[in-house]
């Protein structure tokens, strides 16, 4: 295991870095000359952080500037092992200290660094426009959905008119976002070819698409199970004595889980591989949502081939 680990906790205008080796922790700007002189100071060690919502890419590019391995960690992942090892307090020191150790005591893989037209399009939808285009699109959605469900229970003919009109001004809203979202990826020549290549599978839209290529950057460069791992989508043994309990999923990216699990249930009515793959699951007796999740689960292998290949649907392997 490695001895040279820092563990860092990420926020908005600092890290708290804990440097392992030597016990030593401080508090860093995450300026870009700060991170820039932070990571130089960082080689030779294996850098843990959490994923946190796009607050570590300064981070993550300053160590990959600098040529330094880093392990981005899923923050559940963090908190179970800080409960197993007895640190029940939570604060930003406490947390980097957790992360240190955690590189020490388990074989963390090391994070690959996007290439250089991913890492904008993730920085964007991690920490500016993008990001808040995305979720805005979702909330509008959710409120548009909501409004639907209002409108079917209503009876009043003035509730029913002042809903329609909400609903579509909230049509109007979700489909100007779309827009904006397609736009910001067609603006990179690089993301606008996978994201072309990727809509060649049926049931993977534009913004399905951009969904993977920003949240899930790594895309065609790992091998399926941390594929499906990294998006949430690996089952979980349960198992306890002669006990077999249900395979779960849980952990990942929650972002790209949910957009394989729309393009999962897309591909598995319009293309008839993933559709003869789901009905001989369904045939077998898996529950409807267990055979979306498997679909979503083979929809992920057969992208990641393609990125990894350069090639489009047809010619991919599953």
């Amino acid at each position: 295991m490695p001895q040279n680990v820092i563990g860092v906790d990420v926020s908005g205008k600092w890290i708290d870095a804990f440097f392992a080796a030597d016990d030593h922790a401080e508090r860093i700007a995450t300026t870009r000359a700060a991170l820039d002189r932070f990571a130089l100071r960082a080689r030779g060690h294996l850098v843990v952080f959490e994923a946190s919502g796009g607050c570590e890419r300064s981070l993550a590019e300053a160590l990959a500037r600098a040529g330094v391995d880093y392990a981005r960690v899923n923050p559940r992942q963090a908190r179970e092992f800080a409960r197993a090892t007895g640190r029940l307090a939570k604060t930003d020191k406490v947390d980097a200290r957790v992360l240190a150790g955690m590189g020490r005591a388990l074989p963390l893989r090391i994070t690959p660094p996007g290439d250089p037209a991913r890492s904008r399009l993730a920085d964007l939808v991690a920490r500016s426009r993008l990001a808040d285009l995305v979720a805005r699109r979702e909330a509008l959605g959710a409120m548009l959905r909501a409004e639907a469900n209002r409108l079917r229970r209503a009876r009043d003919g003035a509730v029913r008119q002042d809903i329609s009109s909400l609903i579509r001004v909230l049509r109007g809203r979700v489909a100007k976002i779309t827009r904006e979202i397609e736009a910001q990826v067609a603006a990179d020549a690089e993301l606008a070819r996978d994201g072309r290549r990727l809509q060649t599978v049926p049931g993977v839209g534009p913004l399905v698409a951009a969904t993977l290529l920003a949240f899930l950057p790594e895309l065609g460069r790992l091998g399926r199970r941390q594929a499906a791992a990294l998006a949430g989508l690996a089952p979980h043994a349960s198992d306890s004595g002669l006990s077999k309990g249900k395979r779960r999923i849980w952990g990942g990216r929650e972002e790209a889980r949910r957009a394989l699990y729309l393009g999962g249930f897309g591909a598995s009515r319009f293309d008839p591989r993933v559709k003869a793959y789901r009905a001989s699951l369904e045939d077998r007796g898996k529950p409807t949502k267990v055979a979306i999740v498997a679909c979503s689960r083979k929809l992920l292998t057969i992208l990641n081939a393609m990125l990894r290949d350069g090639t489009d649907y047809r010619s991919a392997l599953a």
